[in-house]
């Protein structure tokens, strides 16, 4: 009796779905078309702007990961000839 009841639960809640999908579809792309009403292109100095700051950033990180390689590469390399070595 349980099953049959959760199995007509399930049904009604597949076909309540079914049912709504073209409302929610049409809702969706209604918020779709409100949210990119909102979006605005970027000005030629703003990109420019970002791309420089990005093109720093990267040389920056380079340098830094550049330098903690070497440091951990200097600091294991006797290590590893060590145990090389035995």
């Amino acid at each position: 009796m349980a099953k049959a009841v959760v199995a007509s639960i399930d049904d009604n809640r597949l076909t309540t779905r079914i049912k709504h999908w073209p409302q929610r579809t049409k809702d969706f792309y209604n918020d779709v078309r409100t949210e990119m009403k909102k979006v605005t292109t970027p000005t030629i100095k703003e990109v420019q702007a970002t791309t420089s700051v990005v093109i720093v950033t990267v040389f920056l990180f380079g340098i830094y990961f550049w330098v903690v390689d070497g440091t951990i590469n200097r600091l294991l390399e006797p290590v590893f000839r060590y145990f090389g070595q035995h």
